[in-house]
């Protein structure tokens, strides 16, 4: 489990939190808003990052935690393909877009990281 007392101390579940809130505040505009879909299912994957983590850590071994890990990176996978839909669908806007495919790519190479620690 690392050295961590709550899942909250860790690094990637603290980004994917906010993270999560700004999945929130954009899929609220006017044009991402009307496809109900797409909303529910990026939000969706972004919660499950934060969730997977938070999981998986209360599991308290490092087998399992790994396991969980593991699904929060693939959710960050689901969420940027995702992006790239609401670009193609101008919901985002390109500024929106790089900035939100950064977060998510920086927590998706925090969980990997920190897999490889916990593998060690």
């Amino acid at each position: 489990m690392g050295k961590f007392e709550s899942f909250e101390e860790i690094n990637s579940w603290q980004k994917s939190r906010v993270f999560n809130k700004r999945i929130y505040e954009i899929t609220e505009s006017v044009s991402f808003k009307k496809d109900y879909d797409l909303v529910r299912q990026i939000r969706r994957a972004s919660i499950s990052i934060s969730s997977n983590i938070a999981e998986g850590f209360e599991r308290n071994t490092d087998k399992e935690f790994i396991y969980f890990l593991y699904i929060a990176k693939a959710s960050a996978g689901e969420v940027r393909s995702q992006l790239y839909l609401a670009l193609d669908l101008n919901y985002i806007t390109k500024e929106e877009f790089d900035e939100l495919f950064e977060n998510v790519s920086n927590i998706s190479k925090l969980i990997s990281g920190f897999i490889k620690y916990l593998n060690k």
